[in-house]
């Protein structure tokens, strides 16, 4: 059996990632160059890969290299947060929740109000990677709209919140779609999605006519339909709270629906549970 990685490996292995070069990263480190190639070269024998590509200025990571480096980010936030959570959880007043990207600026100000006795701690990345740390413990519960499309961890159930529907988001000076067969003929439409449904709706938006250009995000999509009076197509949570003056929200061309759900271990947080049917409501779910 392989021993375990070193905290000062990984360390080591992030240091460099981020410097580009081992001896800047020894020095960050406080320890000599040739001890930094030495531990850097042990380490890719216990690998067997090449972490770095290096030379005399510096040092560029293989595949295996930026895998071992987003790991070692992995394991080291969770370490550092090990002992303040330990206190937390003596008082039974901290949650650790995550949601992916384009859903966070949404649920945790609702989950805030919600919960104002407790010590939320927020984090955001993808939903694979979320539900991961539900899985091993770290986090106490992953809202995400790709339970129903991936394989759970042992361990870990969804439940879901409700259903999310996508919508035309018209702001102020865009023309309404038409009508027809083709209602947005020749529109420029930007659309965003929060599931992995993105070539499905690109191609439905062609065959009605569009322009389909697609945003990085929810608030990034909505931003982009502001700034050009173009329509956007949006799940409806993205504009839950925030409509402005002259905007309104219309039935999109087609069908699409989301499944936004919570993925918590089968004994989940009492006083999150007990705050779903809010949740749902200032979502508008369905």
């Amino acid at each position: 059996m392989a021993s375990l990685p070193a905290v000062e490996d990984l360390r080591l292995v992030q240091a460099i990632s981020r410097t580009g070069a081992v001896a800047t990263a020894a020095r960050e480190l406080r320890i000599s160059q040739p001890s930094a190639s030495q531990r850097l070269s042990r380490l890719e024998r216990t690998c067997g890969a090449k972490l770095f590509e290096r030379d005399t200025r510096a040092a560029r990571p293989t595949s295996a290299g930026a895998e071992l480096s987003r790991r070692a980010d992995h394991i080291l936030r969770h370490l550092e947060e090990v002992y303040d959570a330990t206190r937390a959880a003596a008082t039974g007043q901290r949650l650790v929740i995550g949601t992916f990207g384009g859903l966070s600026p949404i649920l945790f100000p609702v989950l805030d109000a919600a919960l104002p006795d407790l010590d939320i701690e927020q984090q955001v990345d993808h939903g694979h990677f979320l539900v991961e740390r539900v899985a091993e413990g770290t986090m106490d519960a992953a809202f995400i709209a790709i339970a129903e499309q991936m394989t759970l961890p042992r361990g870990t159930v969804a439940r879901r919140i409700g259903y999310d529907d996508l919508v035309l988001f018209v702001p102020s000076g865009a023309r309404p779609p038409g009508r027809g067969r083709q209602p947005l003929k020749g529109r420029p439409i930007v659309f965003a999605t929060y599931d992995r449904g993105v070539d499905e709706i690109h191609a439905r938006l062609v065959a009605l006519g569009a322009t389909p250009r697609r945003g990085v995000n929810l608030g990034t999509t909505v931003a982009m339909a502001r700034r050009r009076a173009h329509l956007a197509l949006v799940p409806r949570t993205a504009l839950a709270t925030e409509l402005r003056p002259g905007e309104h929200l219309a039935t999109a061309p087609f069908r699409y629906r989301l499944t936004l759900s919570v993925v918590t271990t089968p004994t989940p947080p009492k006083s999150l549970m007990a705050h779903l049917p809010d949740l749902r409501a200032t979502l508008n779910l369905s």
